[in-house]
């Protein structure tokens, strides 16, 4: 059986802490920006801990263990 390979995308996209969370960028940081006030935008600029539901999927995606 040959290896699994890491998704390339996700890769690029999220980190998995020394504890086992998920981290990645916010959503809606890209566009339609004048709207949301300068704190929000402070916020969503921080990493982001993934929702408990998508974990399992990208640390698969990730090739990393439970």
């Amino acid at each position: 059986m040959p290896k699994m390979k890491t998704h390339s995308g996700a890769k690029k996209r999220f980190k998995v802490t020394g504890t086992g969370k998920v981290r990645g960028r916010h959503p809606f940081t890209s566009h339609i920006l004048e709207k949301k006030s300068p704190k929000k935008k402070r916020a969503l600029g921080r990493p982001a801990i993934m929702n408990d539901a998508e974990v399992p999927r990208i640390k698969r995606m990730l090739g990393v263990g439970k």
